[in-house]
């Protein structure tokens, strides 16, 4: 009976837990330099929506000392589901390092399914590769 209680205590923090996150910013991003095993701050970061044939600007931002922008979402702005691109002005950023780069951005395009989830973009980063996937 024990068991059972405290299963459901747990079944309960993690349903508060996920509303909690539902309830604040739906989208944030990470950057990591690969090369150097540090968090890339300066990165200037854009947001868009698809809308028809075109792509719509939403938001920008800039990664913080830990390579993070928190609350990349408009925060008055609906989110819906459809198709968003966050795009990575890497080239800015290893020039301001004294690099050279192939990538002077990295477009990263991703579907919205459940608008009530939050959504978490994380780049690994190196001057001459990438790597992206749904973080949490």
């Amino acid at each position: 009976m024990k068991s059972l209680r405290i299963t459901l205590a747990a079944l309960s923090l993690s349903a508060v837990s996920s509303l909690a996150l539902a309830a604040g910013n739906p989208l944030s991003v990470h950057v990591l330099n690969l090369e150097n095993g540090l968090p890339s701050p300066g990165v200037n970061v854009t947001l868009e929506k698809h809308v028809g044939k075109d792509w719509q600007p939403l938001a920008q931002g800039v990664t913080n000392e830990q390579g993070r922008i928190g609350e990349l979402f408009p925060a008055k702005q609906a989110f819906e589901a459809g198709e968003y691109r966050v795009v990575f002005k890497t080239g800015e950023y290893f020039k301001k390092a004294g690099r050279e780069t192939f990538f002077p951005e990295i477009p990263v395009i991703f579907e919205v399914k459940n608008a009530d989830q939050h959504y978490h973009i994380p780049l690994l980063l190196s001057p001459y590769g990438f790597s992206t996937y749904r973080g949490s």
